[in-house]
């Protein structure tokens, strides 16, 4: 590895807290492989949905609803917090294809109303 990358990844090293290299580059190599599930959409996967949104905003509660009682792939579980009287957070944690998780994270971010959303991607269960 040339010297200018080793010291990149020392410095990662450092930055993080790893106890040394291969810790570092174990936790790479996960990642790949999960970058990987991803890529292929017909391979289950678990992804972690967050959303923000204003729950005063009309009819979105019920439309997010009516969105994942129709939706084919898993909601494994809600997690519903009221940040303060106007905004919610909800974080919830879905498995199905890639594709599809996708494509529903998808729209649910973009529904009117939501003032954030994210996808994490995870995996569903490579031998890490």
């Amino acid at each position: 590895m040339e010297d200018g990358l080793l010291k990149k990844l020392d410095a990662m090293v450092r930055e993080k807290g790893y106890p040394n290299r291969s810790e570092a580059i174990r936790d790479l190599v996960r990642k790949t492989i999960v970058d990987d599930e991803w890529t292929d959409a017909s391979g289950e996967i678990i992804g972690v949905l967050v959303i923000v949104f204003d729950h005063h905003s009309r009819e979105l509660s019920s439309r997010l609803l009516k969105k994942e009682h129709h939706w084919v792939g898993g909601i494994l579980s809600t997690l519903h917090i009221h940040l303060d009287h106007d905004n919610c957070l909800e974080v919830k944690v879905i498995r199905g294809k890639a594709g599809e998780v996708r494509d529903f994270a998808d729209e649910m971010i973009s529904m009117k109303g939501i003032k954030y959303g994210t996808l994490v991607r995870a995996t569903a269960g490579v031998a890490l």
